[in-house]
This record gives structure tokens, C-alpha cells and sequence, in this order.
């Protein structure tokens, strides 16, 4: 599928599962993806899914000028587990003038080094995870999560049965436990911003903003 007009263009380099999972989501999405590998093997696997594909050295500055790496708008680095690698390729995406580097990584240690050297935004996907489950583990209505900065999260958990029946002004969320109610989902109903006066049902889920803490405490009632 052909980029949509006036959309940006990516590259992937490493196309291990993370890498792959990226590539295709970005391509699902309508987008031009580039997808690099050292291996040439997974490359031509993945050349009628990728919309190019390149296998090259990715630590090379030659070799990724050669495919003209600095016109893509975000190159994506998914070398996970040569952490050497991730950093020479870095190093030389920002050598070449590419305009937002997003790294993966394992560590926190790795991922201030790979700041440090010029990397626009780094993740730590195995570290995102693992919070993201202890999350909804420990708090037992919460179903999903997005994690804005630490301590603070957008997340959807199931009403609490001592909320059916009454409204959103008569349980004085905000006052209570310091959330924000930003949607209610009823079967395949979406309320955004509900008012006052919402009447909460048996099968609601609620999208709400707040501090981890708070959202801990709310997940919590019966």
C-alpha cells in the first residue's frame, strides 16, 4: 500500500518480532516503512509485507546513506539484544542528520547512554510491560493501562459495584479519589467527557486520569 499523501515515512532497523510488530503495524496504518536487517534471510521473508526492505550493515554511515536513511522522518532502532549495535547505529543515524532516532532498549542504564548520544526517545518495552502488568495485577477492576509519566496513568478499569445505580455528581469521584472520568464505555457505546448527571450502570468501564495511587485506591471499592 502506497504512503497517504503528505504522510511521514519510517524505518525500521532490526526486524526481530519488535521490530517486525512496529514495521507492519506502521504499514497496517497506511504507511511507508523502510524495514533493515542484517540478516538477509529475514529480509527477503519480509519483502512482500514491508513496503522496501534493505539487508545492510545498519552500523555502517555508507551503507545507510546508500538507502538514503536521513529522508525517512523516524527511524526506529529495534536491536535488542546487541546493545553495541543499537549504539553504533545510533551514533550513526545522528551523524547522518536523522531527524527523530527512536531506540529500544533493556535497561535503564542503557537507555540514559543511548540519550546521551543523541537517541530523540527511547523504550524499554520487556520494563513497560512488566509495570503495566503489576499494575493490573494489583489492582483488581483494572483491566487496561497507559502509563503518561511515573505515577500518573490513563486507565480503564470496570465500575465498581458500589457506583451502579448512582450518578457521576452523587459519587464525587474527583473529590473522593482525585480522578478525572474522561470516558465511559457501555457495550459498544462511547461517552466522552460524560455529564453530571450519567447514570452508572452494571457493565460500564471507566477511562479515568489520575495518580497511580489514587487509581489503586478506586479500583478497590466493591
Amino acid at each position: 500500500m502506497p504512503a497517504p499523501a503528505g504522510k511521514k515515512e519510517f524505518a525500521v532497523i532490526g526486524l526481530g518480532r519488535f521490530g517486525q510488530s512496529v514495521a507492519l503495524t506502521l504499514i497496517e496504518r497506511g504507511y511507508s516503512v523502510l524495514g533493515i536487517d542484517h540478516d538477509r534471510e529475514i529480509v527477503q521473508r519480509l519483502s512482500e509485507q514491508i513496503t522496501q526492505v534493505a539487508a545492510l550493515d545498519a552500523t555502517d554511515e555508507e551503507a545507510l546513506r546508500a538507502v538514503d536513511i536521513a529522508s525517512f522522518d523516524t527511524v526506529v532502532v529495534a536491536i535488542g539484544e546487541n546493545f553495541e549495535g543499537n549504539l553504533m547505529t545510533t551514533v550513526a543515524l545522528k551523524a547522518l542528520d536523522v531527524r527523530y532516532v527512536v531506540c529500544k532498549t533493556t535497561t535503564e542504564r542503557q537507555r540514559r547512554i543511548l540519550l546521551r548520544v543523541g537517541a530523540d526517545h527511547v523504550v524499554l518495552p520487556e520494563h513497560d510491560a512488566g509495570r503495566r502488568l503489576a499494575h493490573m495485577l494489583t489492582g483488581p477492576g483494572v483491566l487496561d493501562l497507559l502509563e503518561l509519566e511515573p505515577g500518573y496513568s490513563i486507565t480503564e478499569l470496570r465500575i465498581p459495584r458500589s457506583m451502579v445505580g448512582h450518578t457521576l455528581i452523587e459519587t464525587n469521584l474527583r473529590h473522593r479519589f482525585g480522578v478525572t472520568v474522561l470516558v465511559i464505555k457501555r457495550e459498544q457505546t462511547l461517552t466522552v467527557s460524560p455529564s453530571a448527571n450519567y447514570m452508572f450502570a452494571s457493565n460500564d468501564l471507566l477511562v479515568v486520569l489520575g495518580k497511580n495511587a489514587d487509581i489503586a485506591r478506586l479500583s478497590e471499592l466493591t
